[in-house]
């Protein structure tokens, strides 16, 4: 498994409570486009319509040699999931306010492209600063553990 993408922005905003991983629908030159790393999350969620799941805002950067094969890069993707799987991210929808974010895109082991979306609730300011500071002790007990002191 090689992730291509993260989602850093998504860790750093909410807390996820579930993950779910989903095949994607991309056209050719999308495919070779996310091998050479050409993806941004900038914005990126997925959203339930007409009972299907869909990635909107997710910007795959044209493939150049496809040329006027190219699609819009900032199109709704399909996202594949089960329908028993459907179902329950539906009816964890329907509580709280939450949102689905997608984390990270990677090929699997058979080469399909896959993205991982996550049940995800906003982190208040006093929940971000709280991260921040653990990040911080950490960085400097890391630090003081490497040069001996």
């Amino acid at each position: 498994m090689s992730t291509l993408v993260t989602n850093k922005k998504a860790f750093h905003h909410y807390h996820f409570l579930e993950k779910w991983e989903c095949g994607i629908s991309l056209s050719g030159g999308e495919v070779k486009s996310l091998r050479s790393g050409g993806a941004s999350f900038a914005d990126a969620f997925a959203h339930i319509d007409k009972g299907e799941l869909y990635l909107y805002n997710l910007h795959i950067v044209p493939y150049e040699q496809a040329s006027y094969l190219n699609k819009d890069p900032n199109r709704p993707r399909k996202l594949l999931v089960h329908a028993k799987e459907l179902e329950r991210i539906q009816g964890r929808l329907a509580g709280k306010s939450l949102t689905l974010v997608p984390t990270k895109i990677y090929f699997n082991q058979r080469g399909w492209a896959k993205v991982e979306i996550a049940l995800a609730q906003g982190k208040k300011i006093y929940d971000k600063r709280a991260d921040i500071k653990k990040r911080e002790i950490k960085r400097e007990i890391d630090r003081s553990v490497k040069h001996g002191k």
